[in-house]
């Protein structure tokens, strides 16, 4: 009788799925002469605003889509944030305290986090702009012909990436271009979830692949 041999993961496939070359400055370089750079958006309460300022927002919105003449990918990620030693200090906080009122103060705002946590996940909600590069902008013949591929990504990116901040400052938010180190960790922590980005390595002493192979179970 046949048995089946569990599959093997082979090194470095799942590196190869992303399709990432290289990161260099703030340039995301992937296979066949494409690239990216993403850009981190500094987020408003919008409900907390008046409703003459969230239809600004809404209309000013919809005209900085409209201006674009490159497409963009706007991506939100949420993440659970553990406030267990956050709690936790809280409690200190309360032992130490000499003042009986503000204790009494501190442990009535302890009990409502950890009344508010039971009901609700507190979430840390990041927004991100990528702004992708086709070496076909340049030409189908530039594919094949051109050597400085690089050189030529990094300033289409850099030129959309810029017209792009105009129309965010006209909005009133705050863009940041990701730079190698921070795009290293915001792709270590997509494709390693459960990794914790304290356990990372200086970006310059990072020779293993991003991306960590996962056992067979």
């Amino acid at each position: 009788m046949a048995i089946d041999k569990p599959n093997k993961v082979k090194a470095g496939s799942t590196q190869k799925f992303t399709e990432i070359i290289d990161i260099e400055e703030d340039i995301v370089f992937m296979t066949g002469g494409y690239a990216c750079l993403i850009t981190e958006i500094q987020a408003t309460n919008f409900s907390l605003l008046s409703k003459e300022e969230q239809n600004t927002k809404i209309y000013s919105y919809a005209s900085l889509l409209n201006s674009l003449s490159f497409p963009i990918q706007v991506l939100i990620r949420n993440k659970r944030v553990d406030i267990s030693s956050y709690l936790k200090s809280l409690e200190e906080e309360i032992k130490k305290s000499t003042n009986e009122k503000l204790s009494l103060q501190i442990s009535l705002y302890h009990d409502f986090v950890q009344e508010l946590i039971k009901v609700n996940e507190v979430l840390d909600k990041k927004f991100y702009i990528v702004i992708p590069y086709s070496p076909l902008e340049k030409g189908a013949a530039s594919v094949i012909k051109d050597k400085n591929s690089k050189e030529m990504a990094k300033q289409a990116l850099h030129t959309k990436s810029s017209s792009l901040n105009t129309q965010l400052a006209r909005l009133g938010l705050k863009a940041k271009t990701l730079e190698k180190e921070e795009l290293v960790k915001l792709y270590y922590s997509i494709y390693n979830e459960e990794a914790e980005e304290n356990t990372l390595a200086e970006t310059s002493q990072i020779k293993s692949p991003i991306i960590t192979a996962q056992k067979n179970v």
